[in-house]
């Protein structure tokens, strides 16, 4: 399995428009951060876990194939900005999306134009699947359990793939639902910044919660601009 981390920043990327704080200014590379989203890999198969508004930056350096499927974690436009973006990729046929119930109804409405039962051309080619928390299904090689956390008092998708997970935007996690993620080899998780916020762990809660599953690897995504640079924040 290959995974390329096509962004790890929040919301408002980092640089943060206007900002002049010392990681904005910063000009390393390390440093810049796209909207958070990941590719995941293999010979045979292709996913992709969020379709953000930075999705046409991120995915132009990348060989151009067949995506097999889109796992969303839920409907903010950070998350979903850049689904239009996949019109390219309908040569292939048909681009299955997977969502929440919520999430599904949030993008109807939002794209209309791709769920109508006649489209004007090039728009893009979506077959959507409604998923549901536990209920585990395949794309292909992967075998996917989607697991529920809260961001804030909104219930969001992460996702188990293979050994794998990715949860991003998450604040809490009920106890029964760690129980899908024993004996992961990695886990790539939100660590938003030091100091608490209201819907997002700090990198503090991050880190606590890689100890208390006992996974061997992992990486923090959904960083904000109020870290330290990279260098200073890797050095810890």
């Amino acid at each position: 399995m290959k995974i390329t981390f096509l962004g790890t920043g929040t919301s408002t990327g980092v640089p943060q428009i206007g900002c002049t704080c010392k990681g904005c200014r910063s000009t390393a590379p390390r440093d810049k951060r796209r909207r958070t989203s990941v590719l995941v890999e293999t010979e045979e198969a292709r996913i992709l876990i969020d379709c953000g508004p930075d999705f046409r930056e991120q995915i132009l350096p990348r060989e151009f194939r067949r995506i097999d499927g889109v796992l969303l974690t839920h409907e903010h436009y950070d998350h979903v900005g850049g689904i239009d973006d996949l019109r390219p990729f309908s040569v292939f046929g048909d681009v299955p999306v997977y969502a929440s119930e919520r999430t599904g109804r949030q993008l109807r409405q939002s794209l209309p134009y791709c769920f109508v039962d006649h489209k004007y051309p090039g728009v893009p080619r979506l077959c959507l699947h409604s998923i549901h928390p536990h209920e585990e299904f395949d794309v292909k090689t992967f075998h996917i359990t989607p697991v529920e956390v809260e961001h804030a008092s909104l219930p969001i998708l992460g996702y188990r793939i293979n050994n794998m997970a990715y949860i991003t935007d998450m604040k809490t996690i009920e106890d029964c639902e760690t129980e899908y993620l024993r004996g992961i080899d990695l886990l790539i998780l939100n660590g938003l910044r030091h100091e608490p916020h209201y819907s997002h762990q700090t990198i503090e809660e991050a880190c606590a919660f890689v100890r208390r599953l006992g996974v061997s690897r992992a990486y923090l995504v959904h960083m904000g601009h109020h870290i330290d640079v990279h260098a200073v924040e890797d050095a810890r």
